[in-house]
């Protein structure tokens, strides 16, 4: 008889404890500088309106095997050198431009999810190359709008509108800029 019951409560016990290891196989930690976006179903927002993606930065999540999958966002900081040579400013006079700017995905809720909308398949270089095409856009865009003078004039405010102008565009997809470096704003000599 209790040969019985052990020959009967040994399979039952494989497959319980085969479903809590699979159970904590499914339990996904997210570090402190990775931002971890669960995506398939995960719901509906306030609206009402399906959710393409949720995104966790810090914690951990279960990830419902089927019905949802994650991958991870790096949020190491991205370098870009910014060497702009005769850009027309708006007395169409060439200038050269030297410096460097750093950008992130950003962690601020609402605009995690535009960096899962837009970047979660991209590779760091490919993120590198999109935010250097904005950073470059929004210079020349600024440059062409005053003259060497005027920059020269208040350096401070010529690169505070570049910041806004370059960070309101690079929420858009997920990124926010850490820091802006302009070494030289000089009259182009070619």
């Amino acid at each position: 008889m209790p040969n019985e019951i052990i020959i009967l409560l040994l399979p039952l016990s494989v497959i319980f404890v085969a479903y809590i290891l699979f159970f904590i196989a499914r339990v996904k930690k997210c570090p402190s500088d990775k931002i971890m976006v669960i995506y398939g179903s995960v719901g509906v927002n306030k609206d009402g309106e399906k959710v393409s993606a949720r995104c966790l930065h810090g914690g951990a999540r279960f990830i419902i095997p089927v019905i949802q999958g994650c991958r991870f966002l790096d949020l190491t900081p991205i370098s870009i050198g910014v060497d702009i040579k005769q850009a027309l400013s708006g007395q169409n006079t060439g200038i050269d431009i030297l410096g460097r700017f750093t950008v992130a995905i950003s962690t601020e809720p609402g605009i995690m999810e535009n960096a899962a909308e837009r970047l979660l398949g991209l590779n760091s270089a490919e993120i590198e190359e999109l935010a250097r095409e904005i950073i470059f856009g929004q210079l020349r865009l600024a440059i062409a709008v005053r003259g060497l003078e005027e920059i020269d004039a208040d350096r401070d405010m010529f690169l505070e509108g570049v910041c806004r102008n370059t960070e309101i565009i690079l929420r858009q997809i997920g990124l926010r800029l850490i820091n802006v470096n302009l070494a030289s704003v000089n009259l182009s000599l070619e």
